[in-house]
């Protein structure tokens, strides 16, 4: 792989972040400046190469050679195949297929992680808890169409190293009999293993409120974006309770990150659904819930969670990790 010295050669750099149901785009122009930020539904491209040419028509077509892609799912090897969407592919294929020099792939919350790194505190709106360790490792997760985990643990060197993790996954432990009953809801609709992301996310909320409204005669299925507003604006309180549950759920769920990582250094809440409803959150279960923990609340109380309302730190992170992978390049070649 051949990586010219010149800025010209270097920039444009194509920048995405792949999620379930949205493309996000951008092209870096200059160290950390986005431009031509675009976000494409995926259901209207049959390929991620498709929704990239589609980008590209639509800002003229710019000479792009290197690009990285934050994407909502395991990258383990060459071969992709999307967990909450039907595309698959195969990464140095799509490199070929688009002329790219580099084609960078990487969880998308791996590359949340990184952004967090990178944030000032304009960006974060705190909910509770002390004063971060800045030696200490951060937790960072996040709910959108599915539920994304990942972490940054100190290099030693000033810096940190995100992790890589499928943390969304893990089972679902209700706290109550409510989440009990919606539990076993979600065990008898999907069958077999309930994650925390079958209902911390989009869905779960759905799901939840399904779950509820079981019980209440009349009551019509609703979409996420309903039952938020709904709960927002004091129209229903079955909706509310449903996003209280929601609060609550992702209030154990970070807890539980935050104790395995150790996370002294802040949890940090990204995604698309809460910075959607920030003074509700502030007023709901998840602190009460997040240091709910017995012998480990006064621990947790210490730790503060974050709110990161940056727009797309997806772009950033994935920015931030190319750039790290032709400096190496460069550092290699001239050894």
């Amino acid at each position: 792989m051949r990586i010219e010295l010149s800025e010209n050669g270097l920039r444009p750099r194509l920048l995405a972040d792949i999620g379930g149901t949205n493309a996000r785009f951008a092209l870096e122009t200059a160290p950390r400046r986005f431009e031509h930020i675009r976000i494409l539904a995926c259901r209207d491209h049959a390929t991620l190469a498709d929704a990239v040419r589609a980008y590209l028509g639509l800002t003229g077509h710019p000479p792009v050679r290197h690009a990285a892609i934050a994407i909502a799912n395991p990258v383990t090897g060459d071969r992709v195949k999307m967990t909450n969407h039907h595309w698959t592919f195969s990464i140095e294929e799509m490199r070929c297929e688009l002329g790219w020099q580099t084609l960078l792939l990487l969880n998308d919350f791996t590359a949340q992680a990184l952004a967090v790194a990178e944030l000032d505190t304009a960006d974060l709106v705190k909910i509770g808890g002390g004063i971060p360790d800045d030696g200490a490792p951060k937790a960072v997760l996040g709910a959108g169409t599915g539920l994304g985990v990942s972490g940054l643990i100190p290099d030693g060197r000033g810096g940190y190293i995100p992790l890589a993790g499928e943390g969304g996954h893990v089972s679902f432990a209700p706290a109550d009999e409510i989440e009990a009953y919606i539990w076993q809801y979600a065990r008898h609709r999907h069958g077999g293993h309930v994650s925390a992301e079958r209902l911390i996310s989009g869905m779960g909320l759905e799901l939840i409120y399904d779950a509820l409204r079981q019980h209440q005669a009349g009551s019509a299925a609703l979409s996420a974006a309903d039952i938020t507003g709904a709960a927002i604006r004091g129209d229903s309180m079955l909706c509310k309770q449903a996003l209280d549950i929601f609060c609550s759920a992702l209030g154990t769920v970070a807890a539980n990150l935050a104790l395995t990582l150790g996370a002294r250094g802040g949890v940090y809440l990204c995604g698309g659904i809460v910075p959607r409803f920030i003074p509700y959150f502030e007023t709901s279960p998840f602190r009460r819930r997040f240091e709910d923990k017995g012998r480990f609340s006064d621990y947790l109380a210490e730790i503060p969670v974050y709110i990161v309302q940056t727009e797309f730190p997806g772009i950033t992170g994935a920015a931030a990790a190319l750039e790290g992978k032709l400096h190496a390049h460069l550092e290699n070649k001239f050894k």
